[in-house]
């Protein structure tokens, strides 16, 4: 096993650069990795108009907008609804850009006019008008809510272009502008902030909402002018459980993988996207939430449930057992008793677990000499204990069979709670076909 090492610094590897801004910015998740990451491997792993890439793990959409701008076909796994809807989005670059601002101009009307009916303008006021009976969002709705996510007034108005996005409903443009919409509604509309834990920064009285929503479909109609030429090429974002993409493709179709997987740590990645995905209306209750999180590999234990069995496919894994009772030792000598505490040695084993099954499934739809690039992080989210996420993946994937090539350095980040740099790598791996596994199993 190779292991390249090339510190980079945290910043520079992960800033997007003004070139790179056309769809990828559309939006783009906080964590996301640079779009840069994917060209550098694409060109390594030699893929070009005959291939195809598979990102099970596609979040927002990183690797499937720059495969489509390289003219790589392209398809990408997501559970997450509102991301997928980003993902979809960003790389459909068919719909005539006059034709879009010029509905998107009419929908911005008709929303300026429902709320003038009420006495609202969209420019930010000092007070709430009087006598205004604002809307608000059902009790279940507001439940999922960082609480002061988003303050009445934002929130009133949104609610009002949400109806005249719906009244005003065109098929060929819907998903472009309620793109538009979840992309200004955490820090723009709403009070949120990333660091990039998501959390609440300054609350403030009122916000724009229609002027910036406008401004950012104008950025959209732009950025389509130039990137119709290269539409045509193959990108589709699926609704499916990175888990199971073996039932999901055909077999032996994919040329390359390139992806970032969750990390094992105490993100609830759900959280990032709350907002946008309880005011688009993917999410209205807890029942609506748990569903989705049943879809994903198990990361974190806000989203670990009593009938998960992942951790079944590493019981015979030593250090994924001794990282789990490390853990565990932990927290009984610092008399850590919550719920959540007492669950970080579990979602430790369900995540490789889930990992391990990922990688399984996944060899199904490979084809023998197909890539694949992992973007993983250290972790040391449970009680200090260090995982080195990269070096087990990589254990794990020999044992399914695949070859490891190198576990290159991505960047490093500094742990406050450990005072250590942790390593972000790419685990690079081949799959040499299901008959040569085999006989190296």
């Amino acid at each position: 096993m190779a292991s390249a090492a090339r510190p980079r610094t945290n910043g520079a590897m992960n800033t997007l650069l003004a070139r790179d801004a056309p769809a990828h910015d559309w939006y783009r998740f906080v964590l996301s990795f640079p779009p840069h990451l994917v060209r550098d491997y694409a060109q390594r792993f030699g893929l070009d108009a005959d291939s195809r890439v598979l990102d099970p793990f596609c979040g927002t959409g990183t690797t499937l907008v720059e495969a489509k701008k390289l003219g790589v076909p392209s398809c990408g796994l997501e559970a997450v609804p509102l991301s997928r809807l980003a993902a979809s989005t960003k790389v459909n670059w068919t719909p005539d850009p006059d034709e879009l601002l010029k509905h998107a101009e009419l929908v911005a009307e008709k929303a300026l006019a429902m709320l003038a009916a009420d006495g609202i303008s969209d420019e930010p006021a000092s007070s709430v008008p009087r006598g205004v009976r604002l809307r608000t969002l059902p009790a279940a709705s507001a439940k999922l809510l960082l609480k002061d996510s988003i303050s009445a007034l934002p929130l009133h108005k949104v609610l009002v272009l949400r109806d005249a996005l719906d009244g005003e409903y065109d098929s060929a443009f819907a998903d472009h502008e309620r793109l538009a919409l979840a992309r200004i509604l955490p820090v723009e509309v709403g009070n949120l902030r990333f660091g990039p834990e998501v959390g609440l920064g300054t609350v403030k009285l009122d916000a724009p909402v229609v002027s910036v929503w406008l401004e950012r479909v104008q950025t959209m109609c732009a950025d389509l002018r130039q990137l119709q030429p290269r539409a045509s090429t193959s990108a589709v974002a699926l609704d499916a459980d990175a888990r199971i993409v073996g039932e999901l493709l055909e077999p032996s179709s994919v040329d390359a993988v390139i992806t970032s997987p969750p990390y094992p740590n105490e993100k609830d990645y759900s959280r990032t996207v709350r907002l946008e995905s309880v005011l688009l209306g993917y999410l209205s209750s807890r029942s609506d939430l748990q569903t989705m999180k049943k879809g994903l590999v198990r990361s974190n234990t806000r989203g670990v449930y009593r009938d998960d069995a992942d951790d079944a496919w590493v019981q015979d894994d030593a250090e994924v057992e001794r990282i789990a009772s490390a853990i565990e030792a932990r927290r009984i000598e610092l008399d850590k008793d919550s719920g959540f505490e007492r669950m970080y040695h579990r979602v430790t084993k369900l995540y490789f677990g889930g990992m391990a099954r990922h990688l399984v499934s996944l060899s199904r739809v490979l084809k023998p000499g197909a890539h694949l690039a992992y973007v993983v992080g250290d972790q040391a989210s449970y009680l200090r204990v260090m995982i080195r996420t990269g070096q087990i993946l990589a254990e794990i994937a020999e044992r399914a069979g695949y070859e490891v090539e190198s576990i290159d350095l991505f960047r490093t980040r500094h742990a406050t709670a450990t005072r250590e740099q942790l390593r972000e790598e790419v685990l690079v791996l081949r799959w040499p076909g299901a008959a040569a596994a085999a006989s190296h199993r």
